[in-house]
């Protein structure tokens, strides 16, 4: 006979694993992608293994909207209904789409000229331009403790940037350009716009379909697939063209490639469980870990300015995060790609 578990018990175990996965994804994707553009040897093309994660996406999606079926036929004729019959439900997800395939390149750039604990600190803004595009768009109304904790989080995110923080590379890829913050700073940024953009965006169209998160995530990728083509031509043709799509790829890229892929999936599998407390909780122990890698990965020389304003940006995730908790209100988005 087969133990029964209380579930309050299986709800708990659910919560500490999805601490744990997002915790470990937010903070080994960061170091990752840093390793990734400073390492010795040749430079793969960032805008290639987008795309290779978008692909990887799309079919880990259908493989899991295919076992909810379990039927090959039944599959297909929802896959068919949902993406070609209900067409402008699926035109819906194009701005999106080209959105988060920018915003991942974008990353890539940023992962080139900021350490990993800057770059973390920094993505944090994310939470603002979510929260001011919610404001705008959807008319949801912040209590003042939460515009205090966007405050707090711009201030932090101000020190991390202002600060003198620096990596010293005995093994850097002679091949790189040079670093430089304002760039990665710009491109980080850019890419917290489109992310809040598009977490209200995704939210609104949510409210309005009846489509599984991973169906969503099937006509995300699919979308996603022409604009990741386009890029790659229209940014890194010469090279591509010249060394070849693959260049430069080896058993790390794709390990990196894997990640960024598992990433949408896992944020997938842990809404059902997460609430803001728990993802800030997460969000805050990356920071922490991805500032403790890189003092011993890559030599980072932590200043009282960085180490001020990732304290402040922590702070202001909690802030945020509290008056939901107190209203025990349920989980307010569902974008895939925000956290």
């Amino acid at each position: 006979m087969k133990a029964n578990i209380p579930n309050g018990q299986t709800d708990r175990l659910l919560k500490i694993t999805s601490l744990i996965t997002l915790t470990l994804q937010n903070a080994i994707l960061g170091l990752s992608m840093r390793y990734a553009r400073t390492r010795e040897g040749p430079m793969f093309i960032a805008s290639t293994a987008v795309m290779m994660s978008e692909i990887l996406k799309l079919i880990t999606s259908l493989g899991i909207v295919y076992l909810e079926h379990r039927n090959f036929r039944a599959w297909c004729e929802d896959i068919y209904n949902r993406v070609i019959v209900n067409a402008m439900d699926t035109f819906k997800m194009l701005v999106p789409a080209l959105v988060y395939v920018v915003q991942n390149n974008l990353l890539y750039i940023s992962a080139s000229h900021l350490d990993a604990a800057t770059y973390q600190v920094t993505y944090q803004l994310k939470i603002l331009t979510t929260a001011l595009f919610s404001v705008v768009i959807l008319k949801r109304k912040l209590l003042s403790t939460q515009w205090a904790a966007l405050l707090l989080l711009v201030v932090g995110v101000a020190m991390a940037q202002l600060s003198d923080s620096s990596e010293t590379h005995k093994h850097s890829n002679t091949k790189s350009h040079s670093q430089n913050k304002l760039i990665g700073f710009t491109s980080v940024f850019v890419a917290c716009v489109l992310s809040g953009f598009a977490a209200v965006f995704v939210e609104m169209i949510l409210k309005s379909s009846n489509n599984s998160i991973w169906m969503t995530n099937v006509q995300l990728s699919l979308l996603s697939l022409p604009f990741g083509l386009m890029t790659c031509f229209i940014s890194d043709w010469n090279e591509i063209e010249h060394l070849g799509w693959f260049y430069g790829y080896d058993f790390y890229v794709a390990y990196l490639i894997l990640l960024q892929a598992a990433g949408g999936m896992i944020i997938c599998l842990i809404i059902k469980y997460a609430d803001n407390i728990l993802k800030g909780f997460a969000t805050s122990l990356a920071i922490v870990i991805s500032g403790l890698a890189s003092v011993f990965l890559f030599n980072l020389k932590i200043t009282i300015l960085l180490t001020t304003g990732a304290i402040l940006v922590i702070s202001s995730i909690f802030l945020y995060s509290k008056p939901a908790t107190e209203d025990k209100k349920p989980l307010q988005y569902k974008n895939i790609e925000d956290v």
